[in-house]
């Protein structure tokens, strides 16, 4: 069977120049962020899905039964091809022109689209974060349908609290419809409280824990401080024993100089005995009169 991607393709890039177009005309003065949020809330698949059953596209479109249960994207799929069509056989002009007469006029309020708000994730965010909850998007189940159509389904906590699930057939899609529950579910009194309640309990124990935190850093900082003067009391002993030692080493070398002279005072007139009892042929003489003895 024949499908219309590449003219889905096309559609898609000229629908979002027309719509560009038309926006940028009707809201005079307005910031770029204004006008790409109010173009993203028509050409979104949710917007273009509903335009096609509004001009009787589902009842033209053929389709497998493996594509069926996928008509959240099927009928947008059309519209876009649609227009690619249009472009194609008649031109731009033609096709702005069936765009603005045929569609915006009958179907579309702009003023009123642009204050609705259509990005429920982006929303909810905002939300938290004004108001300092902690948001988590989970993806807690995914799988096919029987068409073999994969299927995600989100769940959304607020401080740990279920706020809201979401089924889609893309995980950005499973999110927003996860958020657009998540935001009615803030609206609550009784959970709002709830949530508050968790988040005081939740305050309260981190800055129980910052505190403790804080006193483990001060008594390691003392701990610290001990240690180095307590390294700095055992250097100081540490160079007064040394000081000691070579004092003491000192005084030992300067004793040995003084007892060295005083050996060899003593040794020298025996050394000059000596030399008085020789010879002029260096010779002692009491060897020489032992010797004229034996001759005899």
């Amino acid at each position: 069977m024949l499908n219309n991607e590449r003219l889905e393709f096309l559609g898609d890039a000229i629908l979002d120049a027309i719509i560009g177009d038309i926006v940028y005309k009707h809201f005079e003065g307005k910031r770029e962020g204004f006008l790409t949020n109010t173009r993203s809330k028509i050409v979104q698949r949710e917007t273009l899905n509903k335009l096609a059953v509004q001009i009787g596209l589902d009842k033209l479109i053929k389709y497998s039964s493996r594509s069926s249960s996928h008509n959240s994207y099927m009928y947008g799929n059309a519209f876009e091809a649609f227009i690619g069509a249009i472009y194609l056989d008649r031109g731009y002009k033609h096709c702005k022109q069936f765009i603005e007469e045929q569609i915006i006029d009958r179907y579309i309020d702009l003023d009123k689209i642009s204050r609705k708000e259509m990005n429920f994730k982006s929303k909810l965010i905002e939300w938290s974060q004004k108001n300092k909850m902690e948001v988590s998007f989970e993806l807690i189940e995914q799988f096919v349908d029987q068409d073999g159509n994969p299927v995600f389904q989100t769940e959304i906590h607020i401080e740990g609290l279920s706020a809201g699930t979401g089924t889609g057939y893309s995980k950005k899609e499973s999110q927003q419809n996860a958020a657009q529950m998540a935001i009615k579910k803030v609206r609550d009194t009784v959970f709002l409280s709830t949530v508050h309640e968790i988040k005081s309990q939740r305050t309260i124990a981190a800055e129980s824990t910052a505190e403790a935190e804080k006193k483990e850093d001060i008594i390691g900082e003392e701990e610290k401080d001990n240690l180095s003067e307590t390294d700095g009391f055992s250097y100081a002993l540490t160079d007064s024993r040394q000081e000691n030692a070579e004092m003491e080493t000192r005084e030992g070398s300067l004793l040995s100089e003084k007892e060295i002279p005083q050996t060899i005072s003593v040794a020298e007139p025996s050394l000059q005995g000596e030399k008085a009892e020789t010879d002029e042929a260096g010779v002692p003489q009491n060897s020489l009169s032992t010797n004229r003895q034996t001759a005899k």
